[in-house]
């Protein structure tokens, strides 16, 4: 299987798995992985999902370019068919545009090694990004002739200070872990070994916080980055009301009061 998957409690782990290709997506596992983080947004015990490679070298180097050579069919005559035909005729970047699935739960990925091109835009759309001690991030898709197309421009100058990242886009070298940590890339970084078991930490802390308050959490920060501050604000006022009279927000009180743990049934 080129996408593997495995639950841990509310944890689902999605790893790419083609350690052969420095786990660059060919096509299929571009659609196996859109498949996955669909069945991960629909499930309704899941709550938070870890994205990582396998092995140590690389994360993902982004798409396969032996397997991905331009098809014979037009641009124009993939970009406004349906998202599978699209991606039938060559349109294969809407396969691993997050963005696109809307997905409400928090997205965690544990960059051990290389994350390249689409493998950094993978990584700039989850919503925390945690790396191995080995890790490097790069858009390099200038060298080839082309630019990015899953958002890494346009995300990278939103994550990291301006001159950084066109620093980064235009020239297309890539930087290691530590310079990833010091530019706020990227939240920790960790021995290559312990990347996965603290990426689970923090996943099972997600977790363990009320379902409907990380749902609405993970949707203010979709909703908000290009809102004012003024709409941005009462976004938030409106789902903190959503939640007020919820029995998860009755429940966080009582047992801070009774000092337990409290039950959420995201109710």
């Amino acid at each position: 299987m080129t996408i593997e998957t495995e639950r841990q409690g509310k944890t689902l782990i999605i790893r790419l798995n083609r350690p052969e290709a420095l786990n660059a997506l060919d096509v299929d596992s571009m659609r196996a992985f859109n498949q996955e983080l669909r069945r991960f947004r629909d499930d309704p015990y899941l709550m938070v999902a870890v994205v990582t490679g396998t092995g140590e070298r690389a994360f993902c180097t982004g798409a396969d370019l032996k397997r991905t050579l331009p098809p014979e069919t037009s641009f124009a005559e993939a970009y406004f068919h349906s998202y599978e035909r699209s991606v039938d005729e060559g349109l294969y970047v809407r396969a691993i545009t997050i963005s696109e699935l809307e997905i409400n739960k928090p997205l965690i990925a544990a960059v051990n090694g290389h994350a390249l091109g689409g493998g950094a835009e993978i990584a700039l759309d989850c919503d925390l990004r945690i790396a191995s001690d080995n890790a490097t991030f790069g858009l390099p898709e200038p060298r080839w002739a082309s630019v990015p197309a899953v958002g890494g421009v346009s995300k990278l100058l939103r994550a990291v200070p301006r001159a950084v990242a066109m620093k980064m886009i235009l020239t297309g070298d890539r930087i290691d872990a530590a310079e990833a940590h010091r530019i706020g890339l990227v939240s920790d970084v960790i021995p290559a070994g312990k990347l996965l078991a603290h990426a689970l930490e923090i996943a099972d802390r997600i977790a363990a916080n009320g379902p409907l308050a990380i749902k609405s959490l993970k949707t203010l920060a979709m909703r908000t980055e290009d809102l004012s501050l003024s709409k941005s604000v009462e976004l938030e006022q409106l789902l903190w009301g959503l939640l007020r009279d919820t029995k998860d927000r009755v429940e966080g009180r009582t047992a801070f009061a009774e000092r337990r743990t409290p039950q959420y049934q995201g109710r």
